[in-house]
């Protein structure tokens, strides 16, 4: 027993919790690993099915007891590499079956109600793609064309494995159920256990002559093009599923989906955040002092923004509705003004700047009225503009 999973630990519960307790740890990380949430993540599958096969024991008590004694005295049990025969919900060595599973832990369908209660009809994997768009297009929205290698499902037989998608049975075994049913004796007396067919791999199909083109397999490698419309407003946190579009599954299993991802080239002056969008305007000592017109950049064109007389630097404007348009509605945008220092003053200007800094009283500045005010509190010293 000591190479076997601790199913105690998979769940993170103690050997002497309640069937409530096991329950309600189940239930956590089912939502948190169910592959919904991770699509293509196969460490998140893996740790799905194993937390599955660990409630699949310790939930039935008759399981668990058995399960507890081959704990307590490896070697006993007669049970194998899995206790009881690896068919637990109809996983045994898949991720089928997942109906069971989903309904106990959400409540009913989820993710379009994939598997069946009945078979452990396969699944193909999901399919990551990315798209690069331009700042603008991801906010105009845009067509573009997705090309891929995937496996997709045979046409010669529809995916089935049978040539001309005919040739096939349901399997003599499992009566086309995908799972059977087998005895085992152990030192509590005798146990029924279900698990997937052996003869047709959880099906509940035979396949009687093979298909040609596709050697049996029900899917062959081909590229996938085809357009997809971009709405306006995705994001980089945004994403596009196609079902059906991912890897083909095979013996007439459902193909996966597609998820297409986004990657958005950044703005030379705008920065995006969900709908809103800034950007910062250097202005000159003057349009912040005297006040005037700037020219803003927008999405599509140049906007004219009025700057009032004696504005700080570093003052935002808010120009409402002219942000990213989206069918959540419609963001701002937002302008910070900075006031650009000169790099460099002649003496002639250097001069004059002395004659205004000599006409303005400090008590007409109000940030260095303040600030001297509170010097002379704290320290007890004059203060002059600086």
């Amino acid at each position: 027993m000591a190479d076997k999973k601790n199913y105690y630990d998979v769940l993170g519960v103690p050997k002497t919790a309640s069937q409530d307790e096991i329950k309600s740890a189940y239930r956590k990380l089912a939502k948190q690993y169910h592959p919904d949430f991770h699509p293509g993540d196969t460490v998140a599958a893996e740790k799905f099915k194993e937390i599955n096969e660990a409630n699949e024991v310790l939930s039935d008590e008759n399981k668990r007891k058995q399960y507890d004694y081959e704990l307590e005295h490896p070697g006993m049990g007669g049970m194998g590499g899995n206790p009881f025969g690896g068919g637990f919900g109809g996983f045994g060595g898949g991720m089928g079956g997942f109906e069971d599973i989903i309904n106990s832990v959400f409540g009913g369908g989820f993710g379009g109600g994939r598997g069946s209660a009945q078979t452990a009809t396969p699944r193909g994997a999901d399919i990551q793609q990315t798209i690069n768009l331009s700042f603008l297009d991801a906010i105009k929205g845009c067509t573009k064309t997705v090309s891929y290698m995937r496996n997709e499902p045979c046409t010669s037989c529809n995916g089935t494995g049978a040539k001309g998608g005919t040739a096939y049975q349901k399997c003599p075994r499992c009566g086309g159920s995908g799972r059977v049913k087998f005895q085992q004796d152990t030192i509590f007396g005798r146990t029924i256990q279900v698990a997937g067919c052996p003869d047709c791999g959880g099906t509940g199909k035979k396949i009687l002559d093979r298909c040609p083109d596709c050697k049996g397999k029900g899917y062959q490698r081909n590229e996938t093009r085809f357009t997809v419309n971009i709405p306006a407003g995705v994001d980089k946190d945004s994403s596009l599923r196609k079902r059906g579009f991912g890897q083909a599954a095979g013996n007439g299993g459902e193909s996966g989906d597609l998820y297409i991802n986004f990657h958005i080239e950044p703005h030379k002056l705008l920065h995006r955040e969900d709908r809103d969008l800034y950007v910062t305007v250097p202005i000159s000592y003057k349009t912040a002092v005297c006040g005037g017109k700037i020219q803003v950049p927008g999405i599509d064109d140049t906007l004219e923004l009025s700057i009032p007389e004696c504005t700080p630097s570093g003052t935002r404007f808010c120009l409402r509705g002219k942000g990213v348009k989206t069918i959540h509605g419609t963001g701002n945008l937002y302008v910070t003004v900075e006031i650009d220092v000169p790099q460099k003053l002649s003496r002639e200007q250097s001069k004059k700047l002395d004659e205004y800094e000599e006409s303005v009283p400090l008590k007409s500045c109000d940030k260095m009225q303040k600030f001297a005010n509170n010097v002379s509190a704290i320290y007890g010293k004059k203060v002059e503009k600086q």
